[in-house]
Order: C-alpha cells, then structure tokens, then sequence
C-alpha cells in the first residue's frame, strides 16, 4: 500500500490518509478480501502517529470500505458502498466505476451568504451581533424546560401547528401589546426561527419578481443579499443619526419598504418621530407595505422608546421580532406580525416553508412570557448593556476625545466614525487585530453598502454586549497604544 502524505497541506494527515486508501479500494490496487497493514505498522512506516492511522481506519470501517475479523487483522470490504447502493447487478464484483460526466442544470437559485458566523476566538472582541453567554437565565430555562418535559404529553410526539404553539403566540401578542403597543389576535403572529425566516416569510407572502422595494443604505447584509436574489428593484436611501431620509421618497415607485426604525443595523440610527410619519404617510398614499424589522427595540437606555410603526398603521405594517438578542440566537425563535387580511396567506406560506418550530423551546418560551421571567430578564440585561455601552463611550473619548458615534442610544453596538488622521477602517481593524483586539469595518460585521465606500472605509461596528467592563477598557487603551 503505497502512501503519500504532504505535512505541509491544510488537510489533516488522518484525511490525507483515509482518502488515499479509499481512492486505492476504488481503484482496485486494494482488492476485496485483502489485509491492509496494522494501524502500529503503517503508523511507523509512515512516521506518523498511531491515532491518525487509526482515526483513518475507524472512518473507513465506519463507512463500510473495510472490515474488522476479531483475533485476525483488518481487510477490505468484499461490498463497497458503492456496490450496495447501486441498482445494477448485486452479484457484481470489482471496483465501482465512474459514470460519464452529466450536462445538468445549474442550481436555480442565485445568492450570497451573509456574515452571520463569527468562530474566531480574539481575547478582546467586540463582534456586533454577538450577546453575553452569561446573561442566560439558565437556571430558569431549566425548570422551564423540566416542567414542558413533564406535561409533554403527545406534544412531542405530534406535528404541531406550523404557526406555532398558540399559547406561545398568545403570550408574543400580550407582550407586544404591553411593551410596543401593538395590539393583534394571536392569529396574526406566525412563530419562526428568527427574524431572517421571517423576513423571508414576509417577502414570500408580499413580493413579486421585479416589485420595487425602499431599502435603507447602508442595510443589513442578511436583507440586501436576500432582495437581491428575488431579483427585486432595489431603492436604497441614505439615513444618518435619524435614521432614513424620508424625503427621498417623493416619487420613488416601489411597493414594499424595510426599515429597522428603533436601532438599524448597521448604523445604529433611531427614525425620528416625524420621519416615522412621513414613511406612514407615503405608504398609506401608494398603497404600499411596511416591513418594520424592530432589531434591538428592548435595549433603549435614555428618554423614551418611540411607538413601532405597527402601531400606528396595522394594516399596512408587517412586525418582525426575535428572541436572539434578548435571549439567545441559539434557540432560533422569532416572530412575524401580519395584517389581519394577511394572516390567512401567511399561514399557508407557512406551512410550505416548514412543519413548525420545536415544541419544547415554544412551550418553555410561553411560559417565560406568561409568568413575567421574560420581562424580569430584560431589566436585568438591560442595565447590564447600558453599563457596558457607558464604559465603551467613556474609553472611547479618554482615549480620542471627542467621538462621533451612531446608535449609542440604545441596542448592543455602536458605529464609531474614525477621526480624521487614523487609518481607513480596515486597516484600523487589521492594527487592533495584531494587538488582539477584534475591531470589524461595516461590511466585514454583516453590513452592505450600496453605491460605494464611504461607511465601510470611514466607520468602524463595536459590539459591547458579551465584554465585561475591564475587557471594554483594555480593549481601547490597547487600540490608543497601537496608533
């Protein structure tokens, strides 16, 4: 058995290996029935160690290209897997033989991933989408998560509702009452896996190819890249410390908006009471709908929250809400509020899309809401964020004096304008990376700018919500000794 490892390549040498055999068995150089080395005598032959040898051989035990015989050795399979699945003679032998190449069609969808993974680990890094692991009610999730168990019943045997646990729409519909004014049926809200599957729910429901759409510039990157492959007309406006520009869409025609009206992302921008009913006025004028993705409405630190959009205009506004910054993204909850002569489409959609979210975290949820623990939480995170976003604008200004910032109003980030005589952007994220400290340019930190450069090269995103204090405070000292 001839081996060729390159200990210089990006592939493990256990993967290395194991394809190496597997190509060999295919090819026929490795018969069926033959004995391969042990894994101690190729391990020295090779000059490698012993557990990738044997990592490589439980793999391709495990997927059927060899076998072991107790007491006698290892051997090649006399059935590959190859063999087994085809639906040719079953008494063939021999190594599978590639099939002639295929013309088919490329993949009918079109499209660009956002920047939603950040799997790096910098001591320092203030990633903007990321929330404190510690802030978990973990021990309230738990008896939450015991008590479901033990009521369960045929719950979890069962397709539920593709809408959702109505009880935990129920408590969606109490709470947006109680905190943003909205007032709807149960009925009206859909449960999703986050607010990116309910904007997809929403542009299911609502779009056709070729519909205009307001988009705010710069946006985020998981909306941007998502109208862009249902090959929509895009109108993006500028916004700014207000958020978008509303007199802008004197004469645009687009018959769908999506505007972040509490904290945008990535900007950081509140729209401002008057905007608000500009935007209200211009959509009930064209007949237009409103998809008010309300990100980070929970976390406002001074004055009061302006009224969502919803409720002011219920029949021309889709909400859209999530639980990951409040909670986690890992339990992947979310929710879309439609219209009421809405609704029944959106419930069919629904149900296309997918069969329902996972009982247990629905019936945990409902009960969170129900009981007041949710409400509980959020006073407590609340002012654990506002003492972070303090600390990160106080570091800021002793380290640069006076700052130009967006969004430190509320939400879990700030976008940082670089004072004249820095670095560009990345170059200011590559100096505070060498220093250990993650810094992320607009596009790099899940933003898209549209029609050039000037936010990607002149701001920076600071997310503030997962560090402590002290590491907020070392963080910009490290960045003011770097420049």
């Amino acid at each position: 058995m001839l081996i060729s490892l390159d200990r210089t390549s990006a592939q493990s040498l256990q993967e290395q290996l194991f394809h190496q055999i597997r190509q060999q068995i295919l090819d026929g150089r490795l018969k069926p029935d033959a004995a391969v080395p042990s894994s101690r005598h190729l391990a020295q032959q090779l000059k490698i160690s012993r557990n990738s040898v044997t990592f490589a051989y439980e793999r391709l035990i495990n997927e059927g290209y060899l076998i072991t015989r107790p007491m006698v050795g290892t051997y090649v399979a006399a059935v590959l897997p190859e063999q087994a699945m085809s639906t040719g003679d079953a008494g063939a032998a021999g190594p599978a033989r590639p099939r002639a190449p295929q013309k088919l069609a490329p993949a009918a969808f079109t499209g660009r991933q956002h920047a939603i993974l950040n799997t790096g680990r910098i001591p320092i890094d203030f990633w903007p989408q990321r929330t404190d692991p510690r802030a978990f009610p973990l021990k309230a999730w738990r008896r939450l998560i015991l008590h479901a168990l033990a009521t369960a019943g045929h719950n979890l045997t069962e397709y539920g509702d593709p809408c959702g646990l109505m009880s935990l729409r129920a408590a969606i519909a109490d709470h947006v009452s109680a905190m943003r004014d909205i007032h709807v049926r149960p009925e009206q809200v859909i449960v999703v896996a986050g607010a990116q599957l309910a904007l997809n729910l929403a542009m299911r429901v609502l779009a056709r190819e070729s519909d205009g759409i307001v988009i705010e510039n710069p946006c985020s990157q998981g909306a941007a890249y998502l109208f862009e492959s249902l090959n929509l007309r895009l109108h993006p406006i500028d916004g700014d410390g207000h958020g978008l520009k509303t007199a802008e869409l004197a004469g645009i025609d687009a018959q769908i908006a999506y505007v972040m009206p509490s904290h945008q992302y990535p900007m950081g921008g509140t729209l401002s009471l008057e905007r608000r009913t500009e935007l209200l006025r211009w959509a009930e004028r064209t007949g237009a709908y409103i998809i008010e993705d309300d990100y980070d409405c929970e976390f406002h630190y001074g004055g009061m929250l302006l009224p969502a959009l919803k409720a002011s205009s219920p029949e021309n506004v889709i909400y859209l809400g999530t639980f990951s910054k409040t909670l986690g993204a890992g339990l992947r909850t979310g929710y879309a509020i439609f219209p009421d002569h809405l609704a029944p489409a959106a419930a069919a959609a629904k149900a296309l899309l997918d069969n329902g979210q996972v009982w247990l975290e629905q019936a945990a949820l409902a009960e969170f809401l129900h009981t007041g623990g949710f409400v509980r939480h959020l006073r407590r995170v609340r002012l654990r964020y506002q003492q972070r976003r303090d600390a990160l604008v106080s570091a800021l200004r002793q380290a640069f004096g006076r700052v130009e910032l967006r969004g430190a109003e509320g939400g879990t980030h700030v976008a940082w304008q670089i004072p004249p005589g820095l670095p560009k952007a990345h170059q200011l994220a590559g100096i505070a990376r060498a220093r250990n400290v993650g810094l992320y340019t607009v596009q790099a930190g899940g933003g898209h700018e549209y029609g050039g450069s000037t936010y990607d090269d002149g701001w920076l995103l600071m997310g503030y919500a997962s560090l402590t204090e002290e590491q907020i405070e070392a963080g910009i000292a490290r960045l003011r000794q770097a420049l």
